[in-house]
């Protein structure tokens, strides 16, 4: 079964900074139930919350966002330190636990992974190794969630990948400033390639334009103006994935073809 567990591994990557708090991955999580409720309603589901950090937090959040939809949902906070692993023993229960872990995932086969703020303190070709090490864990049919996000989460970017490899770039925007802000929190797949000439930077520039476009909207409220701004994205020609519902959110998917560095 997907949650029996293995021998020990080794674990693989370097401990992060650790720092977290409540909240701050629940952009993430809404969008994660929004968009695969199909997977998240698997069988005997196992999701992996991959360098929960100092407190568990995030963990115990995402295990009660992914249970509400899948009652017998098992949920693993793993960190590469164990100390921060022991510190959350006395937070497991109710279909989550922690156990010490890297990009191996401690051995196990999980329906979906989340990596948030992991990959951001390593370098760019580290990145594109522990991506084909996360898929290829994962059981049929699996997800990884890698990206970056501020310290409030309001501000993020992130990377849907399976098997065959990135499928989505996802960005979550303030709404208090340019939507191009986002640049500082794209993953670090994407964040070196923020230059004239390449397709995210293409991205961001449009965006911005039709932000400013819509400048009028602002009247009825920031969530109008990015929502009229997304919509002009995929007039241009920009393959945006989602609809209105989200873009009211500062909430925007593309596929990762749109994006993708030369060499990704």
């Amino acid at each position: 079964c997907h949650g029996a567990r293995p021998p020990p591994v080794r674990p693989l990557g370097v401990a992060t900074r650790g720092t977290t708090a409540a909240g701050r991955l629940r952009r993430v999580d809404r969008w994660l139930v929004a968009t695969y409720p199909r997977l998240l309603t698997t069988a005997d589901l196992l999701v992996v919350d991959l360098g929960f950090g100092a407190r568990p937090v995030t963990t115990i959040e995402l295990a009660a966002r992914v249970r509400a939809r899948n009652a017998g949902a098992r949920v693993v906070g793993l960190d590469i330190d164990p100390e921060r692993v022991a510190a959350a023993a006395p937070s497991a229960g109710s279909g989550v636990e922690f156990a010490v872990g890297g990009f191996e995932l401690a051995g196990l086969r999980p329906h979906v992974v989340r990596a948030l703020n992991v990959l951001r303190q390593y370098d760019e070709a580290d990145s594109a190794t522990a991506w084909r090490q996360l898929t290829a864990s994962l059981a049929p049919g699996g997800l990884v969630v890698e990206g970056t996000c501020d310290e409030s989460g309001s501000v993020g970017a992130w990377v849907a990948l399976d098997r065959a490899g990135p499928q989505t770039l996802t960005l979550t925007v303030g709404l208090a400033g340019r939507p191009s802000e986002v640049a500082a929190r794209l993953p670090k797949a994407l964040i070196h390639h923020n230059v004239s000439g390449q397709p995210i930077n293409a991205l961001l520039d449009d965006l911005d334009r039709a932000w400013q476009r819509h400048a009028d909207l602002s009247v009825f409220g920031r969530r109008q103006r990015f929502a009229a701004a997304a919509g002009d994205l995929r007039s241009a020609g920009w393959p945006v994935l989602d609809g209105a519902a989200r873009w009211r959110r500062g909430e925007l998917t593309v596929s990762w073809h749109a994006v993708a560095p030369p060499d990704r």
